[in-house]
């Protein structure tokens, strides 16, 4: 049993296969390893996403839902012949819903040696504010 989706209530898991693109819907999809941490002013998202270049990587963010689309850059050589491998060579994907509390136009991301970090700026309306006592 998880302890984040209560202390994160407004995001949900979902699993790895969507139908967001008839490309991705054909291909075998991986979940990677994430985290969600949450600030008074954001949530922090960092996804382990290793052999992934910045140039094959989508997120998309709207008003319901953050998705993120990862492809490895490695090819396999031809003479290559497989003994063992510990990662498929699928497509990495998260999908995380929200409840609307999410600025889309504000998130941003950095993507570095495999790690990515997503910064997903809550929206004003739900920030906390001080409330002057007259």
């Amino acid at each position: 049993m998880s302890l984040i989706p209560n202390l994160i209530p407004s995001f949900a898991r979902t699993p790895a296969q969507t139908d967001a693109t008839a490309a991705s819907a054909l291909e075998p999809t991986v979940k990677p390893i994430y985290e969600i941490k949450e600030t008074a002013d954001a949530y922090a998202v960092t996804v382990l996403l290793p052999g992934v270049t910045k140039d094959a990587l989508e997120i998309t963010a709207d008003d319901s839902q953050v998705r993120i689309l990862g492809r490895r850059g490695w090819q396999r050589p031809e003479a290559w012949t497989v003994l063992y491998r510990e990662s498929a060579d699928a497509v990495y994907e998260l999908v995380l819903t929200h409840d609307n509390a999410i600025d889309a136009d504000k998130v941003a991301a950095e993507l570095r040696d495999g790690v990515l970090r997503v910064t997903l700026p809550k929206h004003e309306a739900i920030k906390p504010r001080k409330i002057a006592v007259s």
